[in-house]
């Protein structure tokens, strides 16, 4: 007879509960690595980009002239002052009618080249040409009156002369009372003669107003010039002044093109680097690479106080049928080359983004060796979107002026194109 097995020991078997599975721990620790080796290539990353990686930047490489002037980029000629502004005509109208009236008839579009005195456009004058015709009758009218009146007088001076020659022959035939009432029928006649020809010059007068108002329908050119602008159209209702509604006002805008210039705002710290007859150059918005030549016409002899400027106005002196009034331009004030300022210290000009304010100081970026570099400047206010740097550069420096919103001391950059 075989033994039997000896029974197990329960009591030593236990769930731990604290203790997680083996697989569970080898998942928890697989993350855990992926997790810290992510933040070490990030923080990796980081650093090179601080410390190692390039940023692409623009810049503008300044150079300094003598003379009292200063250029950005090394540009041929030497540039006092820079202002932007746009072109104008100098003889420019809006063209309205001298009544109210609804337009009739509209002779031109844009574009169109019209004489001094020609007819624009021409409100509906059906009554103006009535009462013309009115006019012109009632002076006619009045003519015939006249010469009825002055045949009745004619024939009442003759009446007279005869009595008095008959009274002066012979008393007794012509009393003297006759004579006198002779004598009063053609003086009566020469006022009614007076009268009349009183009558006609009003007649003429009013004919004249009639025809004035005839006239005043009819909008004519003020100049010669080329019209910019219509305003209203045949149909509509036009008036000296915009009265609201349906009611224009100007009927055409137009300008002489030969009169073009450039009205610029120099800041008031550089207008006395400014004057009448001076030499500039003038660079259109569209077309940045063709400029041409212009020269200081005026400068307007009052300030604007709340944007500290002083307008000048420069006359375009190469025409071009490219210019066109309202355009964008930059004017490049040229300097001269007296002994006086061929003296003086070289200045320098920089686009007016390269200068940057810092705890209330004004700062430029620089760029030597492919790293950032900061320095302070005395930087004069804005003009054309330049400033004037009066002391901190001596020309030839690279200046940040994009790619970077903070820059940073040593920061590695990379010029762009």
């Amino acid at each position: 007879m075989t033994a039997s097995p000896p029974a197990a020991d329960l009591s030593k078997l236990r769930i731990n509960r604290d203790d997680p599975p083996p697989a569970v721990k080898r998942a928890l620790g697989r993350v855990l690595w992926l997790t810290a080796a992510a933040v070490l290539i990030i923080a990796v990353v980081m650093v090179i980009g601080r410390r190692g990686g390039t940023v692409p930047v623009q810049v503008v490489t300044v150079s300094a002239t003598t003379g009292g002037n200063g250029a950005v980029g090394g540009g041929s000629g030497s540039v006092a002052v820079v202002a932007n502004g746009y072109v104008v005509a100098r003889t420019k109208a809006a063209v309205s009618a001298k009544i109210p009236g609804r337009l009739a008839m509209l002779n031109v579009s844009e574009g169109s080249r019209v004489e001094k005195g020609a007819v624009i456009a021409r409100l509906d004058n059906a009554d103006y040409a009535a009462a013309v015709g009115q006019a012109e009758a009632g002076l006619a009218s009045a003519k015939a009156t006249l010469i009825e009146t002055q045949s009745d007088r004619d024939q009442l001076r003759r009446e007279y002369v005869r009595v008095r020659d008959i009274h002066a022959q012979n008393p007794n035939l012509v009393s003297p009372q006759e004579v006198e009432n002779a004598e009063s029928r053609a003086r009566q006649g020469d006022a009614r003669v007076d009268a009349q020809t009183a009558r006609v010059d009003a007649a003429a007068a009013a004919l004249r107003v009639a025809q004035a108002n005839l006239e005043n329908t009819y909008i004519r050119a003020p100049f010669s010039g080329t019209v910019l602008r219509k305003e209203a159209e045949v149909g509509e209702v036009v008036a000296p002044s915009v009265g609201g509604g349906l009611t224009r006002g100007a009927v055409v805008t137009m300008a002489d093109l030969a009169t073009l210039e450039v009205e610029v705002d120099v800041n008031e710290a550089y207008i006395a680097r400014v004057q009448g007859g001076q030499q500039a150059r003038i660079t259109l918005d569209a077309y940045p690479d063709t400029s041409f030549r212009g020269a200081v016409r005026q400068v307007v002899p009052t300030a604007d106080r709340q944007r500290a400027t002083v307008q000048v106005k420069v006359t375009i002196v190469d025409r071009d049928p490219r210019i066109l009034t309202e355009m964008g331009a930059k004017v490049e004030f040229l300097g001269g080359t007296s002994p006086q300022q061929a003296t003086e210290r070289p200045r320098v000009i920089v686009p007016a983004e390269a200068v940057r304010s810092e705890n209330g100081r004004d700062v430029v970026w620089m760029v030597r060796d492919g790293r950032l570099q900061r320095r302070d400047v005395d930087a004069g206010p804005v003009s054309g979107n330049f400033r004037e740097i009066r002391s901190g550069l001596a020309g030839g420096e690279q200046l940040l002026v994009g790619g970077i919103e903070t820059p940073k001391e040593g920061q590695r950059v990379k010029v762009g194109p």
